[in-house]
């Protein structure tokens, strides 16, 4: 759930490796981006003995994809201990979609990741989140600078014990921004031990309210006060989720379907709720507990709620945020919004946050992890440019082996 900023159940046996040849080789097919959903074209073959790509001609008619950039940057992926990682890459001077993969979606069958597979998509939730609130500003039924506390459901609470940490001096700008200085509830000693590692397996099926997970928070003093600086808090779109719900009188998941998942078209991305089941098509998930790997596929999303608790298809991914960032779900002052930087330092708009690139290049996006899955989507500005990638295990050992992702795509496209 966490952004990892690019600039700075009884635990199961891991499964078996599959051979080096075998786990280097990369899958390469097309995907077309339609209106209802991704169609694949396959258009390459693998050498895997040689551990080497060679391209086979298009079939007469193939839309031109681009070109398969991200390839070696997966292998790293996995090379650093993900059992498997995928990209997407659309550009609108190319018909179809280039995907790409590496290693595999299961280390029991060595099925590889498809494009179709659906996967849990962590902290990218929150950029959904952040949409609907910035729609909800420019409907007049919210300002920036609102406090919290004024729009809460009943029964869910503004204030800690002792005061010590509370709503009504945190606005909306500063929840949007992660300003408001509230004590991220899935760093809370017990929790934690609950949701991760260890304690996984004993607790993967508890189901938590947005209310019980404030409480959480609210329980711990704040790490500095309102509007001070910068400090990711899952705890703000825990309380973002519940203030869409106070302003609307819906749940914030039916207000982003209403206003985003109907009108794009995402048709595979969904918010589960407590529902531990990922829909069909999907893989594994992978994460660690010590020094085992544990099969983390199937949990209780709601310890993530609006924080972090959609589950996707890299397909949705690039609609979604080619939407977004070519101004197709919010008015141009609210775009200026979501992009701005400034009261981070240069670390987080309200609800995207910019990567430059070494090549010079910024892209706009997000990130998110959740136990046994890690995703990001980065676009240029105008959204005509988009990549999605994701790993099926919760942490990347070297995060700057995920920012290569993008920058063998953007910045290979920015040459002559």
């Amino acid at each position: 759930m966490p952004k990892r900023s690019p600039r700075p159940a009884a635990t199961a046996a891991p499964g078996p490796q599959p051979p080096a040849a075998r786990r280097r080789a990369v899958a390469l097919s097309g995907a077309l981006l339609r209106s209802g959903g991704l169609a694949t074209l396959a258009a390459l073959a693998l050498a895997a003995c040689a551990g080497q790509i060679r391209s086979v001609p298009l079939a007469h008619g193939t839309p031109e994809r681009p070109p398969a950039t991200t390839a070696h940057a997966l292998h790293r992926l996995v090379d650093d201990g993900a059992p498997g990682a995928a990209s997407l890459i659309t550009r609108d001077r190319f018909a179809a979609a280039r995907y790409s993969t590496a290693g595999v979606a299961d280390l029991r069958t060595g099925r590889r990741m498809a494009p179709q597979d659906h996967f849990r998509a962590g902290s990218l939730t929150k950029t959904l989140v952040a949409t609907v609130v910035l729609q909800l500003v420019a409907e007049g039924r919210l300002t920036l600078h609102d406090h919290a506390a004024a729009h809460l459901p009943p029964g869910v609470p503004a204030t800690g014990d002792g005061d010590r940490s509370e709503l009504r001096r945190v606005t909306i700008r500063q929840l949007l921004a992660h300003t408001s200085g509230l004590f991220n509830y899935t760093q809370d000693p017990r929790l934690s031990k609950q949701l991760y590692g260890k304690g996984f397996g004993a607790h993967r099926y508890d189901s938590h309210t947005p209310a019980e997970l404030l409480r959480i928070a609210l329980s711990h003093p704040p790490v500095a006060a309102p509007g001070t600086r910068y400090a990711y808090s899952n705890t703000n779109y825990l309380v973002l989720g519940l203030v869409i719900e106070a302003v609307t009188g819906n749940p914030y998941a039916t207000e982003i379907r209403r206003r985003i998942l109907v009108p794009a078209r995402l048709d595979h991305t969904s918010f589960p709720g407590t529902d531990p089941v990922l829909p069909e098509p999907h893989g594994r998930a992978y994460s660690r507990a010590g020094a085992r790997r544990v099969d983390a596929t199937s949990l209780d999303p709601s310890r993530a709620g609006a924080a972090g608790e959609m589950v996707t298809t890299l397909g949705d991914l690039n609609r979604f945020f080619a939407a977004l960032l070519g101004g197709k779900f919010l008015a141009p002052r609210q775009m200026a919004q979501i992009r701005n930087e400034k009261g981070t330092d240069g670390a987080y708009g309200l609800g995207l946050y910019a990567t430059r690139l070494p090549c010079g290049v910024t892209v706009w996006g997000h990130n998110g992890d959740i136990n046994g899955s890690y995703a990001r989507t980065a676009g240029t500005a105008d959204g005509r440019h988009i990549v999605s990638y994701r790993a099926n295990t919760d942490t990347l050992p070297d995060p700057a082996h995920g920012t290569a992702v993008l920058t063998a795509e953007f910045c290979a496209a920015r040459r002559p």
